[in-house]
């Protein structure tokens, strides 16, 4: 999910470095707007390096952004793609602005071009705060749906004592994720994840694999960073961006995968076994390659290392164990088999053959499996949805004391 963060020209400007770094812990994607009075107490180039992106900080970028392929209307082009503008500190001034429907620079032309959720968090001297034209702003703001982050009450930087002081970094990003519906239900809880496919080597260019492109594992990933969880993720190769404030460790082999899970094991509470490992290697590696003029070798193989079984005999009381499998024919019955077999939570089932599922896809189509006997059929949704239906259920299992 991408945040603007709009930072306006007041004191408490400096702490909207650390609300950059909490937003950026909850998985989300951070550009900064900055007013030019803003640049008089922070420098963009801190929010550039905390970002790593650029910092906008007026409507038409530098002299000769145009020959650099930037838009002259690129408030438009951000406005289209953010999904929340938060603004912090918000000063009297720009409440005005956005009460009055003033758009004179580029943060204020983007709160008019969005239909993202806004919130403002005001901060300002105490009689500012207090004035009736600043309450009327407010008054008008909150009816339009902005939502406020009232300031809090202390010493403020005029040498004044009162209302006006920014709000904690932490109740604003905790109203941004509000907005966005993040949640904090796995705060505490380290999740252990595994995605894509395994090569296991035949030759020196050869390999055997799947068509798991790793999209299932990394949506879990993701959802787990955002509702609060350390989340690491272990990946075969994939051509994926590890999602922000996620522990990756890459491998290529099966044996590799097992060994990276094993060393990660103790110190997770859920393991979600999305990686499609696998199920055979050859029996003999070939340094060299082999060569086709030498006709169709024999190829003997030999099961890979069942890492989920090995998981579920090493499981300690308390860790919850979550499967995937991905089938084209008995579907549900090849499913329930591997939930009774490997003893766990519950199984995710998926018919890789149905179109909008499986591997490659940005969507699936599941169901769920409990070892009560219970299904939980899913429609089809994209990745990130399906994994926060699989994280609600790891949540209320949670709650019931249910270990799998």
């Amino acid at each position: 999910m991408k945040v603007v963060l709009g930072v306006t020209g007041g004191i408490a400007a400096y702490k909207a470095a650390e609300l950059l770094r909490l937003l950026q812990d909850r998985g989300l994607e951070i550009q900064v707007v900055m007013t030019r009075h803003a640049c008089e107490f922070v420098r963009p180039l801190t929010f550039v390096a905390l970002s790593g992106r650029k910092v906008i900080t007026g409507m038409f970028g530098e002299a000769g952004s145009e020959a650099n392929g930037e838009s002259a209307i690129e408030h438009i082009a951000v406005a289209q793609s953010l999904n929340a503008l938060v603004i912090a500190p918000a000063t009297a001034n720009v409440l005005a602005k956005l009460a009055h429907g003033i758009a004179d620079d580029f943060l204020t032309t983007l709160c008019l071009a969005t239909k993202a959720p806004v919130i403002v968090a005001p901060a300002m001297n105490v009689n500012m705060w207090q004035n009736a034209a600043t309450q009327e702003n407010l008054a008008a703001l909150r009816g339009r749906g902005v939502k406020v982050v009232e300031p809090e009450e202390g010493y403020l930087a005029c040498g004044m004592t009162g209302a006006g002081r920014l709000a904690s970094v932490e109740a604003i990003a905790r109203a941004v994720c509000e907005t966005l519906g993040l949640r904090d239900d796995l705060k505490g809880e380290t999740v252990l994840v595994t995605a894509g496919p395994t090569e296991e080597p035949l030759d020196a260019v050869r390999y055997l694999s799947n068509r798991s492109s790793g999209k299932m594992g990394y949506a879990l990933a993701e959802a787990a960073r955002r509702r609060g969880a350390r989340v690491v993720l272990v990946s075969g190769p994939t051509h994926l961006d590890v999602p922000a404030g996620v522990e990756a460790k890459r491998v290529r082999t099966a044996q590799e995968m097992g060994a990276a899970v094993s060393s990660h094991l103790g110190e997770a509470s859920v393991v979600l076994m999305a990686a499609a490992v696998a199920d055979f290697q050859p029996t003999q590696f070939r340094s060299q390659k082999i060569k086709k003029r030498k006709g169709a070798p024999s190829l003997k193989l030999k099961p890979t290392r069942d890492i989920l079984g090995e998981i579920t005999r090493q499981r300690r009381p308390n860790q919850l164990v979550v499967g995937f499998a991905a089938e084209t024919e008995n579907v549900i019955e090849n499913a329930a088999q591997k939930l009774k077999a490997k003893r766990l939570a519950f199984i995710v089932a998926n018919d890789v053959t149905q179109e909008g599922a499986g591997f490659e896809a940005d969507t699936n189509i599941v169901t769920l499996l409990f070892p009560d006997g219970r299904q939980k059929p899913l429609e089809k949704m994209t990745k990130l949805e399906v994994a926060n239906r699989i994280l609600d259920e790891v949540v209320e299992l949670r709650k019931s004391g249910g270990q799998g």
